[in-house]
């Protein structure tokens, strides 16, 4: 090509992107658009002791896509395009449109210059060139293509310099933590240009503000009190709603409404409500949508967790179309949505500040987040969530822990993070709903049935620690009570199958079934689970897990005329499964031993204090030591070291490949041929056309590979 040779006609517009075509003035306005939208609805967010930043993040808008008037670029945008394998991403080469001279003189200092540089720079996660050098080769190419460029939003024309200057960029130095101000400051800039800049791409509002929560749940409150005039919000959700503006840690009984508590905290505010299993997730999602934002729910809630766009393919109704689910999975990873029900996984993972992590952190920082059943956490996660909430009230969020059981050590580390909270509350009434019955021995099949067979119950339910132990009770039931629906669930069914026995368990532990039935569960079934069972049956882990699977037996009701209703398995000689693998051994023996006195009725003030007594960093040292290394070793990552791909690894840790059972796959194999294919067109299209990314705010390694 010539030099001084455009890519396209003179009355053509420079492409920001090909498919669909969009010229790079449209596309900029799209996120100078939602720019007002956010400083509209959250006109603080950019103000913090004597910055206004809100000018800065104009600005990088302006600038940050005016590097694809490279030739190279635009090149690129041609319907067959060619390919440079030397192009220079093109946040670095608009680098070359800041007039700092003219920033300076209309009263911007040298941080707040040096804050446009790095947001405009950095704006994707590319590879890198070695030198500053390498970028300035690229500027006086770009000289003839911005003279025919038309844009009334750039401050004036400037000339393409021969260098960057090195007091605001070069390659490979970052604003990094231990600059404090300038590194939080840096975080929101950036964080928000991405955002911008994907909700732009996607076609989506940048945020979806919530003007309806509160007005939900008064109607909620209204509909209940129209079948009985006398109920009223209880002291625990009072207690939420009146402290809506403070992080707090709430420890309530099961069956006290803590999901309703969540959301009379959260009010008309972004909320994130978190929990630790899919099966729990997607229970109140149904249930929220169900029950309390009943209209417009792909405008209001949202689910994220690994299988969200499979669940939303279940949820959708036959009038809706695909592209309709697939815009709202977009608003939901691009969390966009004002209410998204998630896993910890995919809000937490930015502690380890991967490239690209601010648009994450700051979506938080004006957001409000439930922290549900927090027991159930490994000390990897506790670590992991600590640190996530040290960041996100640093920067403004707030959090709300609301849980059955608590381990005290968790206030001491929140504490030793600087974070600041309300003293913890607890919230029990007087009922009575449980008794235990200690077995001294391993779970099984003899014993289980001589026991139900003494206390009958239509609704019994069995939960061992791991999937091999339930699988084989499940075998042995079976065939010795062929009247009675014996069913088995976890997690290693299909999702199918895993989706309709989890609605059947909810329908059949309804405290209105009367359904008899034998489920035989693992863990999958403990937290936050609406269901309501005649009597358990359940190995021992430790006393958090023992106490939240009681609270699927007497979820809401007084224990009357039974001695018994929970039999819990301690292992007797040999230990329960799982113990060693993924349960502690020492949390085991001392809830073991915390449990061995223990004979008939346990109230909720004694579970409370039990798990008190025993989860304190004096009586597990070695437990609370495993936490703190992990949060040392996280810290220990600089600012952008990682990707996102080895954070998100880092954070699970889990080797995990999902297959289709060959009975499944030969009966469907047409199909799945044909949906193969389908996906494998449109995800190389959309490779092909740098879509994927820019769509949806994720990276290729995070979809699924055909």
């Amino acid at each position: 090509m010539v030099m001084g040779e455009l890519p396209y006609d003179v009355d053509e517009l420079a492409l920001a992107k090909s498919h669909p075509k969009e010229d790079i003035q449209t596309h900029t306005n799209s996120l100078l658009s939602n720019l007002v939208l956010l400083k509209t609805h959250y006109p603080e967010l950019l103000k913090e002791k004597e910055w206004d930043d809100w000018d800065i993040l104009e600005k990088a808008c302006i600038y940050n896509d005016l590097g694809k008037l490279n030739i190279k670029f635009q090149e690129k945008m041609k319907p067959v395009g060619r390919r440079y394998n030397d192009e220079i991403p093109h946040g670095l080469l608009s680098l070359a449109f800041i007039n700092y001279k003219e920033l300076k003189n209309m009263g911007y200092n040298n941080e707040d210059i040096k804050l446009l540089f790095q947001a405009v720079a950095y704006h994707h996660d590319r590879k890198l060139p070695e030198s500053n050098a390498d970028i300035e080769k690229e500027f006086a190419g770009l000289s003839i293509p911005f003279e025919r460029f038309a844009y009334d939003k750039l401050p004036k024309k400037c000339i393409i310099p021969r260098e960057i200057n090195q007091r605001y960029f070069q390659v490979g130095r970052l604003i990094y933590e231990k600059e404090k101000d300038q590194f939080f400051r840096s975080i929101k800039i950036k964080g928000l240009l991405n955002r911008l800049d994907y909700a732009a791409s996607a076609y989506i509002p940048v945020e979806n503000i919530n003007d309806f929560l509160e007005e939900a749940m008064d109607r909620v409150m209204d509909g209940w009190q129209s079948a009985n005039p006398d109920v009223r919000w209880n002291e625990m959700q009072e207690y939420m709603r009146s402290n809506s503006n403070k992080n707090v840690i709430v420890i309530a009984q099961t069956g006290m409404g803590k999901t309703e508590a969540g959301l009379l905290w959260i009010g008309n505010h972004k909320g994130f409500f978190t929990l630790p299993l899919k099966s729990a997730i997607n229970a109140i999602y149904d249930r929220i949508i169900d029950r309390i934002v009943v209209d417009n729910k792909e405008e209001r809630v949202g689910l994220l967790h690994s299988d969200t766009f499979i669940r939303y393919l279940e949820q959708s109704k036959s009038e809706s179309g695909e592209q309709d689910i697939s815009t709202y999975e977009a608003k939901t990873k691009q969390l966009s949505l004002p209410l998204t029900i998630c896993t910890l996984d995919q809000l937490f993972n930015f502690v380890f500040r991967y490239r690209g992590f601010e648009q994450k952190l700051v979506t938080l920082s004006y957001s409000k987040v439930i922290i549900d059943e927090v027991q159930m956490y490994s000390p990897e996660l506790i670590a992991y969530l600590v640190l996530g909430l040290h960041y996100i009230t640093r920067m403004g969020g707030q959090f709300a822990i609301l849980t059955a059981t608590l381990p005290e050590f968790l206030e001491n580390l929140l504490k030793e993070e600087g974070i600041e909270f309300e003293p913890h509350k607890e919230f029990t009434n007087d009922r009575v709903r449980h008794s235990l019955k200690i077995v001294d021995n391993s779970i099984n099949v003899e014993e289980i049935m001589s026991i139900r067979q003494k206390y009958g119950g239509k609704k019994i339910l069995v939960i061992c620690n791991t999937i091999k132990t339930a699988v084989s009770i499940y075998h042995q039931i079976k065939p010795l009570d062929e009247g009675q629906q014996v069913h088995l669930l976890h997690s290693h069914f299909t999702k199918t199958d895993r989706a309709t026995k989890e609605k059947q368990i909810l329908k059949m532990g309804h405290k209105d079934s009367h359904e008899s039935c034998i489920w035989i569960a693992t863990q999958i079934v403990e937290a936050s689970l609406d269901i309501d069972f005649d009597l358990l049956f359940t190995e021992l882990s430790d006393l958090n897990g023992l106490f939240q699977r009681m609270g699927r037996c007497y979820r809401d009701r007084d224990l009357i005329n039974l001695p018994y209703n929970c039999f819990v398995f301690t292992g007797g000689p040999k230990r329960c499964s799982g113990v060693g693998l993924f349960i502690d051994e020492k949390i085991h023996r001392l809830s073991k031993e915390a449990l061995a006195g223990h004979d008939g009725v346990i109230d909720e003030k004694q579970k409370i204090e039990m798990v008190k007594l025993l989860y304190t960093k004096e009586k597990l040292p070695e437990y609370y030591a495993v936490i703190k290394e992990n949060i040392k070793y996280v810290k220990g990552f600089e600012a952008g070291e990682l990707s996102k791909s080895e954070a998100i690894i880092k954070f699970r840790e889990i080797d995990m490949i999902s297959v289709i059972p060959r009975s499944v796959y030969e009966s469907h194999e047409s199909e799945i041929s044909v949906a193969i294919n389908v996906l494998r067109t449109a995800m190389w299209i959309k490779i092909k056309q740098g879509l994927l990314e820019q769509k949806r705010g994720v990276s290729l390694s995070d979809t699924l590979w055909i």
